[in-house]
C-alpha cells in the first residue's frame, strides 16, 4: 500500500511574553498578550502559552530576567515551541542574545505586524510601502549576522581595502531603500492627480483601530465589495467608493487600521497611503464598543491621526458592533438598549456620535442622516448655486440660511476611569479622546 504523506504547512507554535511595568496592571498585560495572539492567528501561527514577568524596566540583555527566561527556555525544549516572540519591539543585541539562549527563531511586535502586512500587500503600493518598511527595520540588524563571512580572502592577489559581507549588505540594503523611496513617490504622484481629477466633492473618510469593521461598513453604506473578515490588517489599500446621500453626492474611502505601537517605520512608509486620511473633510471614526479597552483603541487612533498630520478635521464618532456589548463583566449579562447607549457617557455630546451594528444593519439610517445633515453644509459652500436642489425637504433646508452643524475636530476629551485605570499614572482615566468645538461655519471659512 502506498504512503500517503501530507504536504500541507505544519502550523508554527509559539509562546508569548510580554512585561508587566509599574504603569500597567496585569488584566492590561493580558489583554495585551490576547491582542498579540490575535495578530499570530492573522499571521497562520498558534500561541501556547503566555509568560509576563513584573519589572520597572527591560532588560537591556534579554528583556526579561534571567529566571524567567530559563522558565521560558525549558518550556520551549519540552513542548518543541518553534518560536518565542516578545510584546515590544527588541534591539539587536537582545535578539542575538535570546537567540543563542532560546536556540529557536525570535520575532518582537514589529516583525511580526511587518509580516502580516507582507502577506497582506496585493498592489504595487503597498507592496512597495511594506519592503520599504522590512528594510528599514532590517538595516540596523545587520549586525553580527555573517560573522563567518567577516572578512574577504586573503592570499596572493587579493590583499587590499575591499568590503567585509556585513558592509556589502548594508550598502546593498541602502541603495533598495533609496530605489523604494524613488518607487513611492511616483507612486504618490500618481495617486495625487487621481485625488485632483475627484473635483470638490465631500470626502469622507474611515479611520479607527482594526478590526472594528471599518470595510463592512463601507459595503453596507455604498454597495461596494471590499474584503471584510475577522482578521487584523484585512484591508490595507485604500478603497474609494461614491456614496449617495439622499441626492448628496460624497466620496467614502476606507484605508488601513491603527493598532498599538505601530512600528515607526510602517507608519512613516505608508503616509502616502493615509493621505486620503490627511485630506479628507470628516473622519468617521469607527470604534468596537464591544472591546473591553475600546477607550484605550480610541487614544491609539487619535495619536496615529496626530502623528499623521490628520488632527483639525470634523469627527464622527460611529460605536459598532453594539449588538455584542453587554451592560456586566460576563456573557450572561443583559444587552444594552439604544436608550441605554444614549443616556451613558458615550452620548454625551450626541450632535457627533451614532451607535450601529454594521452586521446586523442595525441603526444605519440614523448614521446616514447625520452624515447627510454633516455634508450638506460643506457642499453647499462649495457648490452655491447647488442651493435649489437641496430644497425639496423644507425639515433639512432652508432657502435663508444652511443649517449651522456643531462639529468637533481630533482633540482629547474625558472619558470615566476603568477598574483597569484605577491607581495608574500610566494613562488617564477613561483615555478616551473626542475633538475640540469647532462649527461648520469655521470650516467654510477656512476652506
Amino acid at each position: 500500500m502506498q504512503k500517503l504523506y501530507d504536504t500541507a504547512p505544519k502550523q508554527e507554535t509559539a509562546v508569548l511574553v510580554g512585561l508587566i511595568t509599574p504603569d500597567e496592571t496585569l488584566e492590561q498585560e493580558m489583554e495585551y498578550l490576547d491582542e498579540l495572539a490575535f495578530l499570530l492567528e492573522t499571521a497562520g501561527g498558534k500561541a501556547i502559552k503566555y509568560f509576563t514577568q513584573k519589572a520597572r524596566n527591560p532588560d537591556s540583555r534579554t528583556y526579561v530576567g534571567k529566571g524567567k527566561i530559563e522558565e521560558v527556555r525549558d518550556f520551549v525544549i519540552a513542548q518543541e515551541i518553534d518560536m518565542v516572540i516578545f510584546d515590544d519591539e527588541l534591539s539587536p543585541s537582545q535578539i542575538r542574545n535570546l537567540e543563542d539562549y532560546l536556540t529557536c527563531k525570535i520575532l518582537d511586535r514589529s516583525n511580526l505586524i511587518l509580516d502580516i502586512f507582507a502577506s497582506r500587500a496585493k498592489t504595487v503600493q503597498a507592496k512597495t510601502q511594506v519592503e520599504l518598511a522590512q528594510f528599514q527595520y532590517l538595516l540596523p540588524r545587520l549586525t553580527r549576522m555573517w560573522t563567518h563571512l567577516s572578512k574577504q580572502k586573503g592570499g596572493i592577489g587579493m590583499k587590499g581595502p575591499g568590503e567585509t559581507e556585513i558592509e556589502t549588505d548594508r550598502r546593498i540594503v541602502r541603495d533598495r531603500i533609496s530605489l523604494l523611496k524613488e518607487k513611492l513617490t511616483q507612486i504618490d504622484m500618481q495617486n495625487l492627480v487621481q485625488r485632483r481629477n475627484r473635483g470638490e466633492f465631500v470626502r469622507i473618510a474611515l479611520v479607527g483601530y482594526t478590526n472594528v469593521g471599518k470595510s463592512t461598513l463601507l459595503n453596507l453604506l455604498s454597495k461596494a465589495d471590499v474584503l471584510a473578515e475577522n482578521k487584523l490588517f484585512a484591508t490595507l489599500d485604500t478603497t474609494v467608493r461614491k456614496l449617495t446621500l439622499r441626492n448628496l453626492p460624497v466620496l467614502l474611502s476606507d484605508t488601513v487600521g491603527f493598532i498599538r505601537k505601530l512600528p515607526t517605520h510602517l507608519v512613516e512608509s505608508f503616509k502616502s497611503t493615509l493621505a486620503e486620511v490627511r485630506e479628507a473633510d470628516i473622519l468617521l471614526h469607527v470604534v468596537d464598543v464591544s472591546h473591553p479597552g475600546f477607550e484605550k483603541q480610541m487614544n491609539t487612533v487619535i495619536s496615529t491621526l496626530q502623528e499623521i498630520g490628520a488632527s483639525g478635521k470634523l469627527v464622527i464618532t460611529v460605536f459598532n458592533k453594539v449588538d455584542l456589548f453587554t451592560n456586566g463583566e460576563t456573557p450572561e449579562a443583559p444587552l444594552f438598549s439604544l436608550e441605554d447607549f444614549k443616556n451613558s457617557w458615550m452620548a454625551k455630546d450626541q450632535v457627533n456620535s451614532v451607535f450601529i451594528s454594521a452586521t446586523r444593519n442595525e441603526h444605519i439610517q440614523e448614521l446616514r442622516d447625520l452624515l447627510y445633515s454633516t455634508c450638506l453644509p460643506i457642499h453647499l459652500s462649495r457648490f452655491p448655486h447647488n442651493g435649489l436642489l437641496y430644497q425639496d425637504d423644507p425639515a433639512e433646508s432652508q432657502t435663508d440660511a444652511v443649517p449651522e452643524i456643531e462639529m468637533k475636530p481630533v482633540g482629547q476629551i474625558d472619558l470615566p476611569e476603568t477598574k483597569a485605570d484605577k491607581g495608574s499614572d500610566h494613562e488617564s482615566a477613561g483615555s478616551g479622546l473626542r475633538p475640540l468645538p469647532k462649527t461648520v461655519k469655521k470650516q467654510k471659512a477656512k476652506l
